[in-house]
């Protein structure tokens, strides 16, 4: 016979805390309170078998499932001394929901169940306080109709705000027993209108329902939303916990409240929490009465005028203290609990490892280690790399008021308010003028880069994680929301509007790129703090990772960015950004323009010296660390402008008439840019352009080579398919480099290998490693290529294909590892057989996720490459992904 319940109390428990995929998280860890000797309401859990068992047979459960229900409640009635469904002596229980991962509010909850017409009676007496039963009531009809017979919520506030009002009273807490008896007598009829039926009276029966109530919110919508919000697998199913009521609302000696062991807003190892004398849970929830502090301390901290649990209730603050030292020394993290006090008597109703801000989680997993409570190495492993974000940006404040207009994606953490303008033009016009914008956009492209520099942050109405608009944003560590659709932009009107709400040109609005929330007006922001817990557990970090952390970076900035995070390289320079600046974009279109290649060198003339004093730039802040140019890799169409204005500019500055810019622009048109005329097919068909970007290389690696630590320049050729393209590409790269030296006087160093973006090119790593002396995956582009799916278009079936199990996470968020990162595996295996010390990264956006970071380090990689503000999200998920794979290794 297979085991379906689990009991817990009396100092006992046939469950443990390493079960929770069994039990869940709350039982769990019910049972293990309960092995430790705290005082826990008796109980059990319905295994998450049961819910796996319910779904894939047609909604029933095992035959024997309700004969071991029976003996669990019978363990309840044996050790509270009480009978389910006796008329003098009633047993209540809750019915709760605990799946193994959190999910607070997700699914569904009975309290004050096994109340009916008669029990009532006999809690009342119990009690002595009638009033308190017919409340109890009260709240178990409402609670019940609502989650197990679906009756709105709102049918019975109705009821209670009328009789509130033929009262005259404000708050609950008003009303005498003879009122809720009046209110329970409506309750019910309301139901029985509602239902044609009356509402069940039958204790076993109002168990089995709210049993199947809790099994069937696993597939209620706000569940099913929040585990796709948390990757939490369907399959794991929820467990469902029965548990003796205790009640804190059985007068002035009774009370409820929740506590953590240390502070989850700061980290700060003080007790923590909040309490209401007279109360069940729900009521602190309810916000109806104002919490009071635990002890004199948090009461001073928060300005208090009401009386502490330390100065109320002594003897049990205590030994409630005493719970919390104990439970964290057991579990060795910061708990989260809650507890009721009913008649004097403390009664521990949950634990759990609390959620935290990325502050606190990083000061108490560094306080922990130094006190010796955990290791460095479980200090690391605490931490969620993502929740780094909180520390490196802006946030806002959680106090503060706020308008929200809509949601799109979070794009690129941080906050941040502005004036709206609709052109990368008008946000460069408008910051030169000191005011602080937010570049509204439909889409943007490559040609807005001036205005994404200059703008507080980016708002886009269509795009993905992926897109343009958000890649650049994290690279740039600019707040970033994309693919905001209910948003319409009106360009010629200069206008946004969400449903009623008009946003003009010039009117604030605030972006929050951490929740992918649009809100009116300004919303104070809290500025981040990298505190010295920060540089401690990065020190730890980085003393245990295997794997090198570099930076996508292509400008000053970026690049003192990405080394004051603690990148060791740049690992992709994306050189085609340079060229959109206003000095450069005239020379590169002329050079475009031009139908010759004298023509065409003549304009790159004009470009060299830009281009060289880029890369001294770089090569001067990274002091000798590798940098990773990418030679030219867009279509040249992207460089061109796109409005008539704009191409008449062009054909003046060039000395054209318009019907050539006009021509060109067509004859550069192409179809599906994206596999057409770019990357290394650019460099040979116009060898004239990667020789101009060899030149400015080598002339500038010299130049900071003379006076500071040695430059080791490392030369990329984008989008090679073929031995022979790279090849050709690097005899004229190796060309390039003999002339500076020789005009010089002086040699260096230096690499040339590829960028593995292409299927084929992961097929014949082989092959071209033969001269290629480094591999670094543009796994942005490769997921397109494998998939054969556009990452700017695929946004709005994504969603449905995770819906339906075909991707598990957005592949363009995290790497696909079946498809894609086996091309890696391959092109890593071959291309390190033909040349064992051939360097390997990636480059792509994957680079900063932390479940490609582990699949990097499986495969053995030399490095990830991410932007700036990912580098220390990087760094901790290197370090967790080596611990990982010393564990496998141990294990």
């Amino acid at each position: 016979m297979s085991k379906w319940v689990y009991t817990f109390g009396g100092g006992s428990a046939e469950g443990r805390t390493d079960m929770k995929n069994l039990l869940g998280g709350k039982g769990a860890n019910l049972a293990e309170m309960a092995s430790l000797g705290l005082p826990v309401p008796p109980g059990f859990s319905i295994t998450t078998e049961v819910c796996t068992y319910y779904y894939a047979n047609n909604q029933t459960y095992p035959g024997d499932l309700d004969a071991q229900i029976q003996a669990g409640m019978a363990h309840i009635e044996k050790i509270m001394g009480v009978k389910f469904g006796d008329t003098a002596n009633p047993l209540l229980v809750s019915v709760r929901s605990g799946a193994r991962a959190s999910m607070p509010g997700m699914m569904d909850t009975v309290l004050n169940l096994g109340l009916n017409d008669v029990t009532v009676e006999g809690l009342a007496k119990r009690a002595g306080d009638e009033r308190f039963a017919y409340d109890s009531y009260r709240r178990f009809i409402q609670m019940y109709s609502n989650v197990v017979l679906d009756v709105g919520h709102h049918n019975f506030e109705e009821i209670l705000e009328q009789q509130k009002e033929a009262r005259g009273l404000t708050f609950d807490n008003e009303l005498t027993a003879e009122d809720w008896k009046k209110v329970v007598v409506q309750y019910k009829k309301k139901v029985a209108d509602t239902l044609g039926k009356p509402f069940p009276q039958d204790p076993k029966e109002q168990l089995k329902g709210a049993i199947g109530a809790v099994f069937g919110s696993w597939m209620n919508q706000r569940a099913i939303t929040y585990r796709r919000l948390h990757d939490i697998p369907e399959s794991w199913g929820t467990a469902v916990n029965v548990q003796a009521m205790v009640f804190g609302n059985m007068g002035n000696d009774s009370a409820t409240g929740v506590c953590f062991t240390r502070n989850p807003s700061t980290g700060e190892n003080a007790f923590y929490g909040e309490f209401l004398v007279n109360a069940q849970g729900e009521d602190v929830v309810a916000g109806i009465r104002t919490p009071q502090q635990l002890n004199i301390s948090g009461k001073k901290a928060n300005q208090s005028d009401l009386p502490a649990m330390e100065e109320l209730m002594p003897a049990l603050y205590q030994e409630l203290d005493g719970v919390r030292l104990k439970l964290e020394q057991h579990y060795r993290d910061m708990q989260d609990m809650e507890f009721t006090i009913q008649k004097g008597k403390l009664w521990m109703l949950q634990t759990r490892n609390g959620k935290r801000t990325a502050k606190a989680a990083l000061r108490i997993a560094v306080e922990m280690a130094q006190s010796g409570l955990i290791g460095k190495d479980e200090a690391i492993k605490r931490i969620e790399p993502q929740a780094l974000d909180q520390l490196l940006h802006p946030t806002l404040d959680p106090k503060a008021k706020r308008t929200v207009l809509g949601r799109g994606l979070p794009a690129s953490p941080g906050a941040a308010s502005g004036k709206v303008v609709f052109s990368a033009d008008e946000a460069e016009a408008w910051a030169q003028r000191g005011e602080k914008v937010i570049l509204t956009r439909v889409e943007t492209s490559p040609e807005d880069i001036g205005g994404m520099h200059v703008a507080q942050g980016i708002l886009t109405t269509r795009g993905g994680m992926t897109s343009h608009a958000a890649v650049v944003a994290r690279g740039m560590g600019r707040p970033c929301v994309a693919g905001c659709g209910e948003l319409r932009i009106d360009y010629a009107a200069k206008t946004l509007k969400a449903n009623s709400t008009l946003v003009k040109e010039g009117d604030v609005i605030t972006i929050d790129g951490s929740t992918g929330e649009v809100m009116l007006g300004a919303v104070p922001t809290i500025q981040p703090e990298l505190t010295g817990d920060f540089g401690t557990l990065m020190e730890w970090a980085d003393a245990i990772r295997v794997m090198k952390v570099r930076a996508n970076a292509e400008t000053p900035l970026d690049a003192s960015t990405a080394r004051k995070f603690g990148a060791e390289g740049i690992g992709l320079c994306r050189t085609e950004h340079m060229f959109f600046d206003p000095k450069r974009i005239i020379a590169m279109r002329e050079m475009i323009l031009a139908d010759t290649e004298a023509g065409r060198r003549t304009a790159l003339a004009k470009l060299i010296p830009y281009q060289r004093q880029d890369f001294i730039d770089l090569f001067t802040i990274m002091r000798g660390l590798p940098v990773t140019i990418r030679l030219l890799d867009p279509p040249l169409h992207e460089f061109l402008p796109q409005g008539e204005a704009e191409a008449a500019e062009v054909a003046k500055a060039a000395g054209v008439d318009l019907a050539t810019v006009r021509s060109r622009t067509a004859q550069l048109h192409e179809a599906n840019p994206m596999l057409g005329h770019r990357g290394c097919r650019l460099g040979i068909t116009y060898p004239e352009i990667y020789e101009m970007q060899a030149q400015a290389i080598f002339e500038a690696a010299v130049e900071v080579s003379k006076t500071g630590a040695p430059v080791v320049p490392e030369v990329m050729i984008p989008l090679v398919g073929t031995k022979r393209e790279f090849d050709l590409m690097k005899e004229a790269v190796d060309k390039m480099a003999q002339q500076v030296f020789k005009a010089k006087g002086t040699t260096l160093a230096y690499h040339v290998g590829t960028m593995i973006e292409l299927p084929r090119a992961a097929l014949q790593a082989g092959t071209i490693a033969q001269t290629a002396e480094f591999f670094s995956f543009g796994t942005n582009d490769l997921t397109q290529t494998t998939l054969g799916m556009s990452r700017d278009d695929s946004g709005p079936f994504l969603e449905v294909y995770r819906a339906k199990g075909i991707y598990e996470q957005d592949p363009f968020a995290s790497l696909d590892t079946e498809g894609v990162g086996e091309l890696i595996a391959i092109a890593k295996e071959r291309g390190r057989k033909t040349r064992p010390d051939l360097k390997v990264g990636i480059c792509g956006e994957h680079g900063g996720d932390p479940a490609s970071i582990a699949f990097c380090q499986k495969v053995g990689l030399d490095y990830v490459s991410c932007s700036p503000y990912r580098v220390p999200i990087a760094r901790l998920a290197a370090a967790q992904a080596a611990l990982g794979k010393r564990e496998d290794r141990t294990a």
